[in-house]
């Protein structure tokens, strides 16, 4: 990989987005790096090539039945939820069909992923819902499989909706805090009446039809006890279980974070260890198998770990193209890129300083990152958690001492299943 290109001057504004300000002034002014410090046009001229875009996140529906506390739409620094359309209309979805075929055929692209997002999507009707697939399956190139995921809190998840999903074609991923009451307290609707039973009458459901069930997302709680939330999610039978760290950077930390405490660490091994020496492997835990796979050496297709290049675009439901949701934790405006399906392509996107920042790898990271012997496994850890204001995106992880310790203590689980002859399924 060529070495990442810096300079001191500001790179050419982009087209502010139709709603408000321009998002350049914001993004130089909160993130230096990599907003006025990398030169795009420098870099492509070096040799450098960017990966095109292979999943797009569909912005079905803005708004939200529950009202989580930790959200990072609604209760974070990015409010531009409240200036964009409730519901994506069918000219958008048109229009982000065709952009997404062109994109396809322009690269030669094989598969693309499509996942249907919020808010909360199942808001829409099932037939709306699955609209934007039959649109972009209707469109790409014959040599193009369109993949579909619908990522929902699962209260609304009910028998003629699951049969209308699974007739599109569109798995289903939950988010839950757990499989408890006591787990999903944050997890309540706009009168504060929990959500609870409503997503666990869905997940039930669910489980009764794997060939739709994509998995479950989980934001880590350490105020919950991590062995009872992976045994208790396990009775929902998911194939995979996302364990998110929470949303948090160096101006707004994570609670328990200190200069020489790990507990998100400690809550995360007490899962391991569970699912590690469990007799029978009852479900896939991902982060754990793409630490394990990035130890091995083997291809992973995360933006969380690794230096994998970013491959993820958001279409909000005005058409807005931006960079990934979790963005929005930093400050307003950071995941906007000024661009919109009515008038560019997503070749413009592989451009934009922050989503080509994002494909550099080590060349993006901080030097004491890139000198780190944990790199080609942490990868500097997830991009918003880098985030330090006035400064951006290049520092460490504000998670840093947690991924060390959570990853030296399963390279040696790994090394030690090796000597035994006990391989990892």
């Amino acid at each position: 990989m060529t070495q990442a290109i810096t300079s001191d001057a500001v790179l050419p504004a982009h087209r502010p987005p139709p709603a408000g300000a321009d998002p350049g002034d914001a993004h130089v002014r909160h993130a230096p790096w990599p907003y006025a410090r990398l030169d795009v046009a420098a870099l492509r001229a070096a040799g450098h090539r960017p990966s095109p875009v292979r999943q797009f996140v569909l912005k079905t529906h803005s708004r939200c039945n529950l009202a989580c506390t930790y959200c990072y739409v609604y209760e974070m620094a990015d409010q531009s939820w409240r200036d964009r359309p409730a519901v994506m209309s069918a000219a958008t979805v048109r229009r982000a069909a065709e952009r997404i075929a062109e994109h396809a055929a322009s690269h030669r692209l094989t598969r693309v992923d499509l996942v249907l997002h919020g808010g909360e999507p199942l808001l829409t009707g099932p037939a709306a819902l699955a609209a934007p697939v039959e649109a972009v399956r209707a469109a790409v190139p014959p040599g193009t499989r369109v993949t579909a995921t619908v990522q929902t809190n699962a209260t609304l998840l009910t028998p003629g909706r699951l049969d209308a999903l699974a007739a599109a074609g569109i798995r289903v991923g939950v988010s839950l805090d757990g499989g408890l009451p006591a787990h999903n307290t944050r997890r309540a609707d706009h009168a504060g009446r929990p959500g609870f039973g409503a997503a666990a009458r869905g997940l039930r459901l669910l489980a009764r039809h794997p060939e739709s069930y994509a998995g479950v997302l989980c934001v880590v709680d350490l105020a919950q006890d991590p062995v009872e939330v992976y045994e208790s999610l396990l009775d929902f039978a998911p194939p995979t279980i996302g364990l998110l760290l929470p949303l948090a950077n160096w101006g707004d930390p994570p609670p328990g974070h200190g200069p020489r405490a790990t507990p998100y660490a400690d809550w995360l091994l007490a899962v391991f260890e569970r699912w590690w020496h469990d007799g029978e492997r009852r479900t896939r835990v991902r982060m754990f198998e793409e630490i394990i796979a990035l130890l091995l050496g083997l291809p992973t297709a995360t933006e969380t770990l690794g230096l994998a290049p970013a491959t993820t675009a958001v279409i909000e439901t005005d058409g807005a193209i931006e960079q990934a949701d979790s963005l929005k934790s930093a400050y307003e405006g950071a995941a906007a890129t000024g661009l919109h399906v009515d008038t560019d392509d997503f070749d413009r996107l592989l451009d934009h300083p922050g989503f080509a920042a994002r494909q550099l790898g080590r060349d993006a990271l901080a030097a004491g990152c890139r000198a780190c012997e944990l790199v080609d496994v942490c990868g500097g850890g997830h991009y918003p958690h880098r985030y330090r204001a006035g400064e951006g995106f290049r520092g460490p992880s504000v998670y840093c001492a947690d991924l060390q310790v959570l990853i030296r203590h399963i390279a040696r689980a790994l090394h030690a299943a090796a000597v035994t002859g006990r391989a990892a399924s």
